[in-house]
């Protein structure tokens, strides 16, 4: 009798300490999901914390303002006069064609009553013909033209007409007073010593005669520096403002 009471508190016991260790390790996995739960819960958390900012656009910068356009630029038209003053002596007797002039704007040019090329400007030219009066026949003549004028700072090519000035030749007048002096030599000439003299005097008249020629002929055309001139656009000009 006793000894089956034995087996049976023995089976009893080994059933109960088996029962308490199957009951640790369930418990053990239940910590251990629990514990993961909550820190994959964290993770999901703070990861949509992060997708929540990464996907917030971010404040856009303040754009600079686009700068305004340009002024359209000024256009001077064909027929406007420039009025300069030379900064050299020109002549029919010394330029030559091609020679080069400097000038300084006298007036001030406008459009639309706002002053485009102030006065004072510099301006250059170029000495399109010149040519010397002839002792005897032919007239002096000297034509010049504006070909730039410097515009905020930077040359700019210009076309104008040209300014000429001639001097009719007084071949006409001088062969007259030549022909006069031999005239008048041979007469006084004659008077003094007969034929003989009448050579001699109209010789020497007429040498006198052609000095007188040579003298008064000598007319060329010049224009000295400050003179004022005015050219005229022959093509229009465009300034920026």
């Amino acid at each position: 009798m006793r000894t089956r009471l034995l087996w049976v508190l023995t089976i009893v016991l080994l059933f109960t300490l088996t029962a308490c260790n199957s009951n640790k390790p369930a418990d053990n996995s239940a910590n251990s999901m629990s514990q993961n739960s909550a820190s994959n819960s964290a993770g999901n958390a703070s990861g949509g914390g992060n997708a929540t900012s990464t996907s917030a656009p971010a404040p856009a910068a303040a754009r600079t303002p686009a700068p305004p356009p340009p002024p359209p630029p000024v256009v001077i038209p064909a027929g406007t006069n420039l009025t300069v003053r030379l900064g050299d002596t020109l002549s029919s007797k010394t330029s030559s064609p091609g020679d080069a002039f400097s000038a300084t704007l006298a007036e001030a040019v406008a459009v639309g009553g706002n002053v485009v090329i102030p006065a004072g400007a510099r301006a250059t030219g170029t000495v399109v013909d010149a040519k010397p009066l002839g002792r005897f026949k032919g007239g002096a003549s000297l034509e010049i033209r504006l070909t730039s004028i410097t515009i905020n700072g930077a040359p700019r090519s210009i076309q104008t007409a040209a300014v000429s000035r001639t001097e009719k030749g007084k071949g006409k007048r001088t062969a007259v007073m030549a022909g006069g002096g031999g005239a008048l030599g041979a007469i006084i000439g004659g008077i003094a010593g007969g034929g003989k003299g009448a050579a001699i005097g109209a010789l020497a008249g007429g040498g006198a005669g052609g000095a007188g020629a040579a003298f008064t002929g000598n007319k060329n055309i010049e224009l000295p520096a400050e003179t004022a001139l005015t050219f005229k656009l022959t093509a229009s000009l465009e300034v920026k403002q």
